[in-house]
């Protein structure tokens, strides 16, 4: 089975952000132990690089890329998404990417907090509370 993580659910285990951290964290886990396939955008971790530049340094910054590697699969962003993407004219293009990307890669869910901003999405957005409940 493959996922598309979104990334506030990175950033709910990177931050520990309650009450998500714990289902987030197990989201990570069936990832790593390789139960299901983890699939991350590289926009997602350029996003995460903006919002944790704040609090870390780019040495620290490497080390979490370094780390998220060995749990999940990149997938390079291309021209075709961001077509894909524009021509869908969400109100959030981000999400739009994240939903052309999971359709590319075939994913089977996207995994996010903000499921309701993949109601047009052809891949099915659940919460990690809501897939963890469907294993």
């Amino acid at each position: 089975m493959k996922l598309l993580i979104d990334g506030n659910i990175l950033l709910d285990v990177l931050q520990k952000r309650l009450p998500y951290f714990e289902d987030s964290v197990r989201i990570w886990k069936i990832c790593e132990t390789k139960q299901v396939e983890g699939y991350v955008s590289a926009l997602t971790f350029a996003n995460l690089v903006y919002v944790m530049r704040k609090e870390l340094d780019a040495e620290k910054i490497n080390e979490v890329l370094k780390q998220l590697s060995l749990i999940f699969i990149f997938e390079n962003l291309n021209v075709s998404d961001m077509s894909s993407a524009a021509e869908m004219q969400w109100d959030d293009f981000e999400d739009a990417i994240q939903s052309v990307t999971a359709k590319r890669i075939h994913a089977d869910y996207i995994i996010t907090r903000n499921e309701k901003d993949f109601r047009k999405s052809d891949v099915t957005a659940l919460t990690a509370t809501e897939f963890l409940a469907r294993l």
